[in-house]
């Protein structure tokens, strides 16, 4: 899934303050009849009641597969923005469990869909409900200015962080697993193709990241297939294995313009 502006999905995005629900229009468009399991065991989202900034809301989850099956992929949905499915993480090799958290724009009041593909095809989904103020996050005018912008897109600064949790014995449960956290920050303006230039007054072209393809230790790891749900200049974290020693980041956007970076991951 290379690229996630497929008009059919746009058609059944309705206004946040649509009398009908959109899930089940996009729940059929999809997944077209397959069965979605109950996930609530399986993917613990870690979204605000009401955001504080709309054009920038952090948004998480953890997800464990359950016993004797691995994910495949991971489908984050916020139903109501222009662009419903805003970001798809399909892995290379099989996980056990994965942690994400990265930062969106949230258009308007929504629910909150994920959807975790394990291998044997099973499909589970687990949702939330976003409140908003109402600005309109993917239309409102862009932080910086376009020209500007263009001559720092696509760089990535690349650090390591703990991996977030709620107490010690949480902190204690990751390292068990196994795992560390990368935190990968983009330089983009990520433009939605609904902002108006303040001054020409004349729309800005869509422009957003991709992909973000991630390898660890010269190996494929896990491809990120973004949307313009994702924020301007976003910011992703994932977890990867603690014995991982180098990590790799190649960001396409929708130009064509790709860029690399790189580091060693120190053991902590």
């Amino acid at each position: 899934m290379k690229r996630l502006l497929l008009p059919a999905l746009l058609a059944l995005a309705s206004p946040a303050l649509a009398l009908d629900p959109s899930w089940p229009d996009l729940q059929a468009a999809l997944y077209e009849g397959r069965a979605l399991l109950p996930g609530d065991d399986v993917i613990a989202i870690d979204a605000p009641y009401r955001s504080a900034d709309d054009a920038r809301t952090r948004i998480a989850a953890q997800v464990a597969a359950p016993e004797g099956r691995q994910l495949a992929s991971l489908t984050v949905i916020l139903d109501e923005n222009p662009m419903p499915v805003s970001a798809v993480f399909s892995f290379t090799e099989p996980l056990p469990r994965f942690t994400f958290e990265a930062t969106f724009r949230v258009n308007g009041p929504t629910p909150l869909h994920m959807v975790a593909e394990t291998t044997d095809g099973a499909l589970w989904v687990s949702e939330t409900f976003v409140k908003t103020s109402g600005k309109g996050a993917c239309s409102a005018p862009p932080g910086t200015d376009p020209e500007e912008a263009l001559a720092t897109l696509g760089n990535m600064e690349i650090a390591l962080s703990p991996l977030p949790s709620e107490s010690a014995l949480d902190r204690l449960g990751a390292l068990a697993h196994g795992q560390k956290q990368v935190d990968i920050d983009v330089s983009h303006p990520s433009h939605s193709g609904m902002q108006m230039d303040q001054i020409s007054l004349l729309y800005i072209p869509m422009r957003y990241v991709e992909n973000l393809d991630v390898e660890l230790d010269g190996g494929a790891y896990v491809d990120i297939t973004g949307s313009i749900s994702l924020s301007e200049n976003p910011s992703v974290s994932l977890s990867v294995p603690r014995a991982a020693g180098h990590i790799g980041v190649t960001m396409t956007d929708t130009d064509g313009t790709t860029t690399h970076a790189e580091r060693a991951l120190a053991d902590y």
